[in-house]
C-alpha cells in the first residue's frame, strides 16, 4: 500500500514520457493522484492505452485514481506562409485577413470570421504565446491591420490571443465534442473546459457529460474573470490555467489573479488546482529551479486542492523524479508551523445550513478531543467536499460505495478515499469506520476519530450526523 497522500494533491499529465503501465504505475508511487490526458495532442489509440494503464493501476493498488480529459478549445492560429517565417519589424503594419492564400512579408491568413467582429482600434494581440505583441490600427469584417509593437520571426500556424476581446465562440469545438463522446465512453473522472469565457460555457459542457464525469472550468482568459464567482458556482473544480492567462495577462498581475481564484473556490467549496510550468526546467534537468520550488509552495501555501504537472510529465526527461520531487515540496511545505497559519488566514465562513453546521462541528470536535481521522460517509461526494473546505487538521478518511465518486474525490484537499460497502446502521457504520480507519493507518489503539455522514444512509447531500468514536486495541 503506497503512503497516505498530503493534503495538496498532485496532477500528473501522461503523454510519450509517461505511457506504459510501468510509468503510470511509477508516478502514483511518487505521488500522483490524478492523472490528466491532453486532447490537444495524441492519437485517440494512445489516449485508450493510457486510461487503460491508469485503471490497470487503480486495480493493483486497490485505491481510486482520477483521470481527467482536457479538451482542447478553440485555439486561434494564423494560416501558413508561402516561403517559411516572416519576420515582424518593430513599427510595421502586419495585416491580418480571410484570403486562404499562403501569407507573405506583409501579411497572412487568420481563418476566424468571428475574430473580426470582435476586435477593435486600439486592442492588442499576441502571436506566438505573446512572442509577438501588435496593437490593432485598423479592421473590418475581413481585414485587421496592426502595428508591430514587439517584433520577431514569424511562422506558419502560430497562436493568436486577444486579451481585450470577448470572442463569439463556444468553449467547446466539433473536434471537443467528438472528443468529449470518446472521453465519456472510456470512463473519464473529469472533464477539463479550455477558454472559458462565459458561464454559458460551462452550463454547455455540463448539459453534454450529464452525470458521466464532472466538470472542470480552466480560468485561463481574462474574460472569465468578470464571470468568475458564476463560472464556479457551475463547475464542479476549477483550474487557474496560467499559460494563457499569463500570456493575455501582463506577467505582473498573474500572481494576484492566481490567489483571487483560489480564494473564490475555497470561499464557495469547489476544488481548484494550479497549473502550468510548475516545474518546467525538470523538462530537461533533473533538480526544478528554486523559484519552481517556491512557486509550488505558494500554491500550497494558499491552500490549493492540487498542483499540476503538464510537459514535465508528458514528455520530460525525468518525469517520475518531476512527481517525486513535487510530492517532497508539498509534504515539507506542509510541515512548516506556518502553513497552518496560512491556511487557516482562507477559512470561509460555513453556510447556513445543517450540512455547514455538522462538517464545521467535525473539524471543531476533531481539533478538541485530538482526532486521529474525520471518517466521512458519502454518495454523492458532497459530504467530503464539506469537511474539506473546512481544512481541517485531522486527515479526511473518506468511505463511499461509489466508483465515481471515489475517483472524484481523490482531487479534494485532504480527502484520502477507499471503496466501501453501504452501512445498514449506525452501529455498522462506526465499527466499519473504526475499522478502516485502523486498517488504512489513519488512527491506532486508543485514538478517537469523528465521523459524519448524512441519515438515511444514501441520502445525497445529507450530512446531518456526527459520533466520535475510539479505537481499539
Amino acid at each position: 500500500m503506497p503512503k497516505l497522500r498530503a493534503n495538496a494533491k498532485i496532477v500528473a499529465t501522461l503523454g510519450p514520457a509517461s505511457s506504459d503501465p510501468e510509468t503510470v504505475r511509477a508516478l502514483y508511487d511518487a505521488g500522483a493522484a490524478v492523472f490528466r490526458i491532453n486532447f490537444s495532442h495524441g492519437a485517440r489509440e494512445d489516449h485508450r492505452a493510457r486510461i487503460r494503464a491508469v485503471r490497470a493501476v487503480e486495480r493493483e493498488a486497490r485505491r481510486p485514481i482520477g483521470i481527467m480529459a482536457d479538451l482542447q478549445g478553440p485555439k486561434i492560429r494564423i494560416g501558413e506562409f508561402a516561403a517559411g517565417p516572416v519576420d515582424l519589424v518593430e513599427g510595421a503594419v502586419f495585416r491580418f485577413d480571410r484570403d486562404p492564400a499562403p501569407g507573405a512579408a506583409g501579411r497572412v491568413c487568420l481563418p476566424h470570421p468571428e475574430v473580426y467582429r470582435a476586435v477593435a482600434p486600439g486592442q492588442q494581440m499576441l502571436v506566438d504565446d505573446g512572442r509577438l505583441r501588435l496593437e490593432i490600427a485598423d479592421c473590418s469584417n475581413s481585414h485587421i491591420a496592426a502595428t508591430v509593437l514587439a517584433g520577431g520571426p514569424l511562422g506558419d500556424r502560430k497562436g493568436v490571443n486577444l486579451p481585450g476581446a470577448v470572442l463569439p465562440l463556444s468553449a467547446m469545438t466539433e473536434k471537443d465534442r467528438t472528443d468529449l463522446s470518446f472521453a465519456l465512453d472510456q470512463g473519464v473522472d473529469w472533464i477539463a473546459l479550455s477558454f472559458v469565457q462565459r458561464p454559458d460555457d460551462v452550463a454547455e459542457l455540463r448539459t453534454l457529460a450529464g452525470n458521466r464525469a464532472s466538470v472542470l472550468a480552466k480560468i485561463e482568459k481574462p474574460a472569465a474573470l468578470d464571470n468568475l464567482a458564476q463560472i464556479v458556482d457551475l463547475a464542479d473544480a476549477v483550474m487557474v490555467a496560467r499559460g494563457d492567462l499569463g500570456v493575455e495577462l501582463p506577467p505582473e498581475e498573474v500572481p494576484s489573479v492566481q490567489k483571487r481564484i483560489v480564494r473564490t473556490c475555497r470561499a464557495a467549496g469547489k476544488p481548484v488546482i494550479v497549473a502550468t510550468q510548475m516545474l518546467e526546467s525538470m523538462v530537461a534537468a533533473p533538480t526544478p529551479t528554486r523559484a519552481e520550488a517556491t512557486d509550488v509552495a505558494n500554491a500550497v501555501y494558499e491552500g490549493a486542492d492540487a498542483v499540476m504537472l503538464s510537459a514535465e510529465t508528458a514528455v520530460g526527461r525525468h518525469a517520475v523524479r518531476s512527481v517525486d520531487v513535487m510530492s517532497r515540496i508539498v509534504r515539507r511545505t506542509e510541515a512548516d508551523p506556518a502553513w497552518r497559519r496560512f491556511i487557516d488566514a482562507g477559512e470561509a465562513a460555513p453556510d447556513p445550513t445543517a450540512s455547514d453546521a455538522i462538517t464545521t462541528a467535525a473539524r471543531q470536535v476533531a481539533d478538541t478531543v485530538g482526532a486521529a481521522a474525520i471518517v466521512t460517509y458519502t454518495m454523492s461526494g458532497s459530504t467530503a467536499l464539506r469537511a474539506s473546505r473546512a481544512r481541517p487538521a485531522a486527515p479526511i478518511l473518506c468511505l463511499t460505495g461509489s466508483d465515481r465518486t471515489a475517483r472524484k474525490l481523490v482531487l479534494v484537499w485532504g480527502v484520502s478515499c477507499f471503496f466501501s460497502h453501504d452501512a445498514s446502521s449506525v452501529e455498522e457504520m462506526v465499527d466499519y469506520a473504526v475499522d478502516m480507519a485502523k486498517t488504512h493507518g489513519f488512527a491506532g489503539p486508543g485514538q478517537p476519530i469523528v465521523i459524519t455522514a448524512g441519515m438515511p444512509f444514501g441520502t445525497p447531500g445529507a450530512t446531518n450526523l456526527l459520533r466520535i468514536a475510539w479505537v481499539g486495541g
